[in-house]
């Protein structure tokens, strides 16, 4: 009851920020205080006492959300395909299914084996189909041994997850009655195994937690395990067709512009890291610290660097993607370190 009321309280948080307008974001960034969301990163409202909004995209292709996180699944006359099992979202996703259908839940897609979105797939029927890239089973085989000292899972009320019956290397044609989902792998990016999702009949594209329509990417670039494969991901995304663009988190759907605003906003940190690395005297830093504390040093050099390009690069976003003056250092931190090292 405790997690439903916070996301209750979320919901309606979120909703009334947005609905600020977003003119006031430079004067509250020059205070020092949180600006509000832009227009543009508002979503539909959710029923706070609901949980959970559910909508048809197109063709028997539906999204749910409870603001935080999202998924889909699909209606195919012989049964639903679902597409990750966020545990916020919970329950409420059986819900969600049977407010449209009363077709089996036949097969399952994991896009990738993180316990935030598909944590709560032990709602779903044993015999189902569970599909994912190789690397995902394997990361899910570690995961789930029962030597861990963490169970997998521990987040908002998630827990073991059936391993997948199918895996594939690149490329997946899962065709479901009058359905078709294109399942591929491009390498990593968050996280090995990570796929595109692409529904063509619906053109609409998920690929989950490498863009967030309307706002920065959470901290790290979404913890990516790869910076390089990260950034590739944006233009890999913008090679599909499509018109509605699913990213497994927040509170709207995305289009080609998002994905495109995204990658912009990601090149410009790119650009202001490099010319941080160039303008920031790290032997003047070392002078002013001293040497007795090396580690010291080079926290305090790379968090001037970091600085220095959020400074350079949130006036220039924080009227257009919600909630860039919190992440945004995180993000300049992360890619200095991946140029220095990579």
């Amino acid at each position: 009851m405790k997690a439903t009321y916070l996301f209750a309280l979320f919901i309606l948080t979120l909703t009334f920020s947005t609905l600020t307008a977003s003119a006031q974001g430079t004067d509250a960034m020059s205070e020092g205080m949180l600006a509000p969301p832009p227009e543009n990163a508002g979503g539909p409202p959710i029923d706070p006492a609901k949980g959970y909004l559910v909508e048809e995209v197109s063709g028997g292709l539906y999204w749910v959300t409870d603001g935080l996180f999202g998924m889909m699944f699909l209606v195919t006359g012989q049964g639903v395909i679902v597409v990750d099992a966020p545990p916020t979202i919970g329950e409420n996703i059986l819900k969600a299914i049977a407010e449209v259908t009363q077709e089996p839940i036949t097969h399952v897609i994991y896009s990738h084996s993180h316990a935030d979105h598909i944590g709560a797939a032990g709602l779903y029927p044993e015999d189902a189909v569970y599909i994912a890239q190789k690397e995902t089973k394997t990361q899910l085989e570690e995961a789930l041994d029962p030597g861990r000292s963490v169970p997998y899972g521990a987040f908002a009320g998630g827990g073991a997850v059936p391993l997948p019956t199918v895996t594939f290397e690149d490329d997946y044609a899962l065709r479901v009655g009058s359905q078709l989902l294109e399942l591929s792998y491009k390498g990593v990016n968050h996280e090995p195994g990570n796929i595109f999702i692409y529904a063509p009949a619906q053109k609409t594209l998920m690929l989950v937690d490498i863009i967030f329509p309307g706002w920065t990417p959470y901290a790290e670039l979404a913890v990516s395990e790869n910076v390089i494969g990260y950034f590739q991901a944006h233009e890999q995304a913008l090679t599909y067709d499509f018109d509605v663009f699913i990213g497994g988190h927040l509170n709207r759907t995305g289009t080609r512009a998002d994905v495109e605003t995204q990658r912009d906003y990601m090149q410009d940190i790119q650009s202001n890291v490099l010319a941080a690395l160039q303008s920031v005297d790290y032997a003047a830093i070392a002078q002013e610290v001293g040497f007795e504390h090396p580690w010291e040093v080079f926290r305090v050099y790379l968090d001037e660097v970091a600085q220095t390009c959020a400074e350079a690069t949130i006036p220039d976003w924080i009227d257009t993607l919600g909630d860039v003056e919190v992440w945004t250092h995180s993000h300049c931190w992360t890619v200095s370190e991946s140029i220095r090292i990579d």
